[in-house]
């Protein structure tokens, strides 16, 4: 069993809430403009990390993390890229892919408005954490947290805080 913390568009911020909500996660996984080295840093230090880039970031970032992460997380296939879109509408760098060799999970950001929509065209659970950094027109942040147990996918949970 692995719980995982997700979080996107950062910008640069995170706080003791987050931190708090993520405390007892395996695992991290950053969907992109994490704003600084130092972000990657600190959710390191609580649990492995696997994190992407995204446009905002700079070299520092961009070094460390690829732009797409292709990974195995208990029983499930996962993709993890920035700018992903979404099911019906994903973005023409993902789309070919996607449909050729779809994850079970595909987590994107970019967008930050919180998503999770189950593609049935491709079997596939589609999660956009929103954004938890203070850049942006959103008006809530927001992180997601989860746990895959061998294939289940369960004990979804969303951490909402008030710009």
């Amino acid at each position: 069993m692995t719980k995982i913390g997700l979080v996107s568009d950062t910008h640069g911020h995170i706080d003791d809430k987050l931190l708090d909500f993520f405390k007892d996660c395996n695992q991290i996984w950053h969907a992109g403009d994490i704003g600084s080295i130092e972000i990657i840093e600190k959710l390191s230090a609580k649990a492995d990390i696997y994190a992407v880039y995204g446009n905002i970031d700079g070299q520092a970032v961009i070094q460390t993390c690829g732009e797409h992460k292709r990974f195995r997380c208990e029983n499930r296939n996962i993709w993890i890229t920035h700018i992903g879109g979404y099911p019906n509408r994903y973005d023409k760098k993902v789309k070919p892919e996607i449909y050729r060799n779809p994850p079970d999970i595909f987590v994107s950001g970019h967008s930050h408005i919180l998503k999770i929509i189950y593609d049935k065209k491709i079997n596939c659970l589609h999660i956009n954490p929103g954004a938890y950094g203070k850049s942006g027109f959103h008006k809530v942040r927001t992180a997601v947290r989860f746990t895959i147990s061998g294939t289940d996918i369960k004990d979804m949970e969303v951490l909402e805080i008030e710009r």
